[in-house]
């Protein structure tokens, strides 16, 4: 999808403000990370090739979640691999890679949403959309077409109500319940205290069920 993304090639433009990068602490990052990161600061073409290989699945996979369209999915993950080459040089290990570059995705989607607004261009996912990136609902044997209709009906209607949630209150609840992350690493992602990512879920998760309520009766 996005193994493109190179240094050198004129894709990604890592440049000297990777390779003059200074000494960092890596108190969060494994040694095999660690080794990855100082290639691609000093603009290892293989080594910036492996890091998006490595992540790929996860930035498209959130992006999808918070912007609800394959496209702007893809848009928005070209964006956060351009970002994220960018500003490795101040990487500082004060999270896992993986945290930081969440932490990327959420303020590029969250700065895309705020242009539509103000352009009024927010769009919701087709349900066409969802079942050919997600695949059909599983099923055991020959699902009834009535049943079927209403698993997919169903579905909608979950990610309707999903895309209904404020935006602060969406990220946390895909976070947690789709990324399973931490409630610190939702915490360094959201830029927010613990307790703060507790009671957004807390209220998520409360309008989330009030949604589907009115939905089954």
């Amino acid at each position: 999808m996005l193994n493109s993304i190179r240094t050198t090639s004129g894709d990604v433009l890592v440049g000297d403000r990777v390779k003059n990068a200074g000494a960092i602490s890596w108190s969060n990052v494994d040694s095999r990370e660690a080794a990855l990161i100082e290639r691609c600061r000093t603009g290892d073409d293989d080594a910036c090739g492996e890091l998006v290989a490595t992540y790929q699945r996860m930035v498209f996979g959130l992006s999808f979640h918070l912007l609800g369209n394959r496209d702007d999915a893809l848009d928005l993950s070209q964006e956060v691999f351009l970002r994220v080459f960018r500003t490795l040089s101040s990487f500082r290990g004060q999270s896992a890679l993986r945290t930081w570059i969440y932490r990327i995705v959420i303020n590029q989607a969250r700065n895309r949403q705020r242009w539509w607004r103000r352009r009024r261009l927010s769009e919701q996912v087709s349900l066409d959309e969802h079942l050919k990136l997600c695949g059909d609902l599983a099923s055991e044997g020959e699902a009834l077409p009535d049943r079927l209709l209403a698993s997919k009906e169903t579905a909608a209607y979950i990610r309707e109500a999903l895309d209904r949630l404020p935006f602060d209150q969406r990220t946390a609840l895909i976070l947690r319940e789709i990324d399973g992350l931490r409630y610190e690493e939702i915490a360094f992602s959201l830029g927010i205290a613990i307790g703060t990512v507790k009671s957004r879920l807390t209220r998520a998760r409360q309008a989330l069920r009030a949604e589907l309520l009115g939905f089954r009766s």
